[in-house]
């Protein structure tokens, strides 16, 4: 096991979960309880990491952090380094490809919290922010759960964006999904097997919590 790359990529998914949950949660309830002509294109926006693959998501997110772009440009002038091929701009990169998995679990919950609930905190007294905190987000609270294991367990494995962005520099871009790749490519099957079964049983775990959570959901409703 590469424990370097392991922690790593524990470090990655966590952070990307922790700067998306917000992001998702704001993008998940604008987009449930709103309704306008762009409605469909944001969806679509937002889902657009889902079926492109992961090296076209990658390139394009490679040239828009190289040195010859204006956010490049931006980065070296108030880092001094360079965003692509270093660990800020895999967090870059892990908040877009990532966005489709805390946004629409958020977005499904949101919209099954009933109008009717918000407007009776509404006439109660409850000031929207209150009514978000004590009503909408507790009923939400399946799918708040579902986007941060999802978010997380799809950062931890991913790798066509990561190796594009990243490459494979030890400690500072070299994630699990890569050491793999390097071990396979070094036909080292003992050491690729160890660290794939780590993410098999991960996977699947995850894949557990998802339904588990989401037939708690369909049991509370019925």
């Amino acid at each position: 096991m590469d424990w370097t790359a392991l922690a790593l990529s524990l470090r990655l998914s966590a952070a990307t979960t922790l700067i998306l949950l917000p992001i998702g949660i704001l993008l998940a309830r604008w987009l449930a309880f709103r309704r306008f002509r762009a409605r469909g294109f944001v969806e679509a926006l937002i889902a657009l990491p889902l079926v492109l693959p992961p090296t076209v998501l990658g390139y394009y997110m490679l040239v828009a952090m190289g040195m010859s772009s204006p956010l490049g440009q931006v980065w070296h002038w108030a880092t001094g380094g360079t965003l692509a091929f270093s660990f800020a701009g895999l967090l870059v990169a892990s908040i877009v490809f990532n966005l489709p998995f805390a946004v629409q679990p958020l977005q499904r919950a949101f919209d099954a919290v009933p109008a009717n609930l918000r407007e009776a905190a509404w006439v109660g007294g409850l000031s929207r922010w209150s009514t978000f905190l004590k009503v909408e987000l507790p009923l939400a609270w399946p799918g708040l759960l579902t986007a941060i294991v999802l978010t997380f367990a799809h950062t931890l494995g991913e790798f066509g964006v990561v190796l594009m962005v990243g490459g494979s520099i030890p400690g500072e871009t070299k994630t699990v999904a890569v050491a793999i790749y390097d071990r396979v490519q070094a036909f080292d099957d003992h050491g690729a097997g160890i660290m794939s079964l780590f993410l098999l049983v991960f996977s699947f775990a995850t894949i557990g919590i998802v339904y588990l959570v989401g037939g708690r959901m369909v049991r509370e409703r019925d």
